[in-house]
């Protein structure tokens, strides 16, 4: 079951963008996603697959939510 992500989520991956942030917020969903680097604001786009595999913590609103 696909992870219940959202526009505007803040997520860490696991492997680091270029620049050598790990933090990207998603600014598109479906079956590709739009995720923009917080630190360098470039934006990635990715399909569904590959990001849930790279995902290491999601928040919403400043709280961390289960990885499920």
């Amino acid at each position: 079951m696909p992870l219940k992500l959202e526009i505007g989520d803040k997520i860490t991956t696991k492997k680091p963008h270029p620049c050598g942030s790990h933090n990207f917020i998603i600014m598109r969903v479906g079956m590709d996603f739009v995720i923009k680097c917080e630190k360098c604001e470039k934006e990635i786009w990715i399909p569904r697959v590959k990001i849930e595999k790279r995902i290491k913590e999601i928040y919403r609103n400043g709280e961390k939510l289960p990885k499920t």
